[in-house]
């Protein structure tokens, strides 16, 4: 889905393809045929943007095979479907059963991460619509924070570096420029905005920069003004940014804000649950942590990261933090000029939600996501943007 910002330039909307598992390239798709075009048709559009995940066997496939790349770039366009953003942090196995810690492998300390994300950008520079020459691409956040050491962290700077300068010369082989941001999770080493302003103004380049996640700001506590102000007078540039909700209890020290929390501790999926003190943030790595004991003080809100439907918000006594979204989307395109022309709704936990609240059927899965794109395009409208054709 495209915008027009009050400023002339486009903006792009899309939703992230990690809600539909996948690892290899028929498995990709499949995904074109049984989800992407049913969403596009559900909205009554003739084009919908999706933001591709590729796992390491998709994206080897397509990189190493021209023909490969040129039959998805033809089915995209078959089925009224575009690409100008991939979401590259997931390495593989996110659709197994367990997720958990094994989403932060390899890290940026590691050759296969550098080697996958040259693949992945070599791959959306041939996606990319014939009118658009820009792309972007979310990835790790250096690493998850333990065993990070200031050799590992050495690594992933030279890596970074050199990601940067691939990314120049496949901007002057094919005209595509494309840009790589740092995705913010709680847990990692760059857990917020602020985290990530040094590390990426030691690497200094226009093309790596941060992928703003609403959902892991709002986790942090992090206000979107704030955080936004920093990066820009860091000169940090905002790549993309993935429209999420968070999971918010506004009492947890209650029992029935506890059961309700503990309908969300689930197997698949690391849910990094925060809270502030007057020492600051203090958090656990999952809920069920969080659940147990006195493992986090309990007389302030918790927040925890979990991607709820946007449009929907959980029973009570449980809220999202939509809010923060949408005050983060009035800093980022609300303004004079976008602060980024790539956003992406990123709720992959559709099957990980409470069974009651799980789409039972393909076409419910459709019309869920059908219903957050809505809600993302009225909240981008009434910032004054006009929706294309």
């Amino acid at each position: 889905m495209r915008f027009r910002h009050p400023d002339g330039s486009v903006v792009h909307l899309a939703y992230c393809t990690n809600v539909h598992p996948a690892e290899t390239l028929d498995g990709v798709l499949a995904q074109l045929r049984d989800h992407c075009e049913p969403v596009r048709r559900r909205l009554g559009r003739d084009r919908l943007g999706i933001g591709l995940w590729l796992a390491r066997d998709a994206a080897h496939a397509l990189v190493t095979d021209p023909s490969a790349l040129r039959a998805l770039r033809a089915e995209l366009d078959r089925r009224g479907l575009e690409v100008v953003t991939l979401n590259g942090f997931p390495y593989e196995g996110f659709g197994a059963e367990e997720v958990k810690y094994r989403v932060y492998q390899p890290d940026w300390a590691d050759p296969e991460r550098l080697d996958h994300t040259t693949s992945l950008a070599r791959v959306l520079a041939g996606l990319l619509p014939d009118d658009v020459t820009e792309g972007s691409i979310s990835t790790l956040p250096l690493a998850w924070r333990t065993a990070y050491d200031d050799a590992r962290a050495e690594k992933a700077r030279a890596a970074l570096l050199t990601l940067a300068e691939r990314l120049d010369a496949l901007a002057e082989l094919t005209g595509r420029s494309i840009r790589v941001g740092l995705e913010p999770e709680p847990g990692c080493v760059v857990e917020t905005t602020r985290d990530a302003i040094t590390p990426l103004t030691a690497i200094g380049h226009d093309r790596v920069g941060i992928c703003v996640d609403t959902c892991h700001l709002a986790t942090s506590f992090e206000d979107p003004r704030t955080a936004l102000d920093a990066l820009a007078a860091a000169r940090v540039p905002v790549v993309k940014s993935q429209l999420s909700a968070a999971l918010h209890a506004e009492h947890p020290r209650l029992p029935e804000v506890r059961a309700a929390l503990a309908a969300f501790a689930e197997p698949r999926f690391l849910h990094q649950t925060r809270t502030t003190t007057p020492a600051g943030l203090r958090g656990t790595d999952d809920l069920d942590e969080a659940l147990t004991g006195a493992a986090l003080p309990d007389s302030a809100p918790w927040r925890a990261h979990f991607h709820v439907p946007l449009h929907a918000d959980p029973a009570a006594p449980l809220t999202s933090t939509l809010p923060v979204l949408k005050s983060a989307l009035t800093e980022l395109v609300g303004g004079p000029h976008p602060r980024t022309r790539h956003l992406e709704v990123e709720t992959y936990t559709w099957q990980a939600l409470p069974p009651e609240l799980r789409p039972r059927v393909r076409a419910q899965l459709t019309d869920g996501i059908a219903a957050e794109l809505t809600l993302a395009r009225d909240l981008l409208t009434d910032l004054g943007l006009k929706e294309l054709p």
